[in-house]
């Protein structure tokens, strides 16, 4: 393991490019291994020991080049899985619940927190298991908004059928007078400024994929990994299944084309 090694980002499908799009923001010169489960996606509704096993296969790939760090992207494995297998390496990994839920518990005035995700994410109580972990006092409101995905992946952004339904979904949070709002699936930071107008400037919302990044950097300096390269960072994608529509959504997360995708067997991990 070495300074210059890539940084590893696994997920179940494409959210997680909401992920390595904060990644490369905060630690630009970085080498990024990405794979996208997609054959598999989505992880949520599927047993914990299901989920566990996807996870595990999906760290062997990452494993096979070399990474020094590992960021388990999806928000059902990292609340089903990884506490449990992640001492089992010896390459420090992080998800993206505690990250996120840490910097709520940061930065709210009141005391009184939503979290919105998938209804996997939101049923296993994850993000609030971890706030009250840090502080019991605190109140956590919890609420799943299933069609904040498709909407994402369709680029369905500033169209008032979002706006509409983000509304009905939302004034739950605001009946209960929340402050902080954390964004509890990675397709979410697409439709970040559609949320934030919606719950106006006095709530302040918490992307988890960017508070990973940034916590990502921390552990890698303190272990003195950052990379020491200045010239361009490389990027590869691997996924499990066609490219193709992987391709297409990653060209709207990411506002570039990705050049080259290559399809791997996971099954033989």
């Amino acid at each position: 393991m070495t300074q210059n090694a890539a940084i590893g980002i696994f997920d179940s499908g494409v959210g997680g490019l909401t992920v390595f799009r904060e990644v490369v923001r905060i630690l630009p010169h970085e080498d990024i291994v990405y794979f996208g489960d997609v054959g598999r996606y989505p992880y949520g509704g599927r047993s914990k020991e299901i989920i566990t096993k996807f996870a595990r296969q999906d760290i062997a790939l990452l494993q096979e080049h070399d990474v020094k760090f590992i960021i388990c992207a999806c928000n059902t494995a990292s609340a089903v899985a990884l506490d449990d297998i992640a001492g089992d390496y010896d390459i420090d990994m992080i998800g993206v619940i505690n990250p996120g839920a840490q910097a709520a518990v940061e930065r709210t005035r009141n005391g009184r927190i939503g979290v919105i995700g998938t209804h996997a994410t939101i049923g296993s109580n994850a993000y609030a298991r971890v706030i009250h972990d840090i502080d019991p006092a605190l109140k956590v409101f919890s609420l799943a908004c299933p069609l904040f995905v498709p909407l994402a992946e369709e680029g369905y952004i500033d169209k008032e059928a979002t706006y509409l339904i983000t509304r009905d979904y939302l004034q739950t949070m605001h009946d209960v007078e929340i402050d902080t709002l954390v964004l509890g699936c990675t397709h979410y930071p697409l439709l970040k400024h559609v949320i934030a107008e919606v719950m106006g400037e006095k709530v302040t919302l918490i992307d988890s994929g960017e508070e990973t990044a940034r916590v990502a950097h921390k552990l890698l300096s303190d272990a003195h990994l950052l990379s020491a390269s200045t010239s361009k960072a490389q990027h590869t994608f691997f996924v499990s299944d066609v490219p193709e529509k992987f391709s297409s959504i990653a060209t709207r997360f990411l506002g570039r084309h990705i050049e080259k995708i290559t399809r791997v067997d996971i099954s033989g991990y």
